[in-house]
């Protein structure tokens, strides 16, 4: 594994491998290339340090997940042929679910199945679980906000209610890539991922959900919902593993991976 750029100096990530690279794959929420260390070790792939995180500068602008998944598509020329084995956790699998869908998927539209790209997905906030409610921000936050929108309340307060208020992630981001973690957390709600999920399945292109059983920050059960009733579709969950990729879980994923790929890999 080596620290490389990618498409000129306008990507950066690791290289796993001695050949062409075929398996692509996208971190969580404030992580970085490195949790895929034990999952790519000894398959040919690259593993990007998404905008913010890593060694990875911020974007321009608070992207959302379609942005994101524009910037990845710069790497492609890159790969090796297809089929691309393209693998996401948690946030990543967002981008990577955006890539999948925007980019490949038109790409191989008529392509023979064995020729079709492969979608690995772990631990993604597909869609609420069901009974929960999107849910609104405390009326203080609220009313916060308002009050700094109209000048009223000084920058240092409103900061202090968004320690007070917000998610451990968004209290350790940066304003700009708040503004990335609010639009894929508003994506989630309503409903963004599931349709896109589906639609990959059921264009014949194979997906492997590849799940920790105790996962509380993004249950399984909405991208089952998604994908109920169609063949293309496996289901891995790893019993104990939770959101990160711990041991089993990253075991569990290198075979998801393999598999896709084919003997070969193995």
């Amino acid at each position: 594994m080596a620290l490389c750029s990618f498409a000129g100096g306008q990507l950066w990530g690791a290289r796993y491998g001695t050949g062409r690279p075929r398996v692509l794959a996208l971190h969580g929420w404030g992580r970085d290339h490195h949790d895929f260390d034990a999952v790519l070790g000894g398959l040919d792939a690259v593993a990007l340090d998404l905008p913010g995180h890593g060694v990875a500068p911020e974007p321009p602008s608070s992207w959302s997940t379609r942005q994101y998944a524009q910037w990845a598509a710069l790497v492609l020329p890159d790969m090796g042929p297809r089929p691309l084995v393209v693998v996401g956790h948690s946030f990543g699998g967002r981008v990577a679910l955006q890539l999948a869908t925007a980019v490949l998927q038109p790409q191989e539209a008529g392509a023979a199945p064995a020729g079709r790209s492969c979608l690995v997905l772990s631990g993604v906030p597909v869609g609420l679980p069901p009974g929960h409610s999107p849910g609104r921000p405390a009326l203080a936050y609220r009313l916060g906000r308002a009050l700094g929108r109209a000048g009223l309340l000084a920058p240092a307060r409103l900061e202090q209610l968004r320690q007070k208020y917000g998610s451990d992630d968004y209290r350790r981001a940066s304003p700009l890539m708040r503004g990335v973690l609010v639009q894929a957390v508003q994506e989630t709600r309503t409903g963004t991922y599931g349709p896109l999920l589906r639609a990959w399945a059921s264009s014949g292109h194979r997906l492997e959900l590849v799940w920790g059983q105790q996962d509380t920050q993004a249950p399984l059960g909405p991208a089952l919902a998604a994908v109920a009733g169609l063949p293309s579709v496996h289901v891995s969950v790893v019993p104990g593993a939770g959101h990160l990729l711990a041991p089993a879980l990253a075991a569990q994923l290198k075979a998801a991976i393999v598999s896709c790929l084919g003997p070969e890999a193995a």
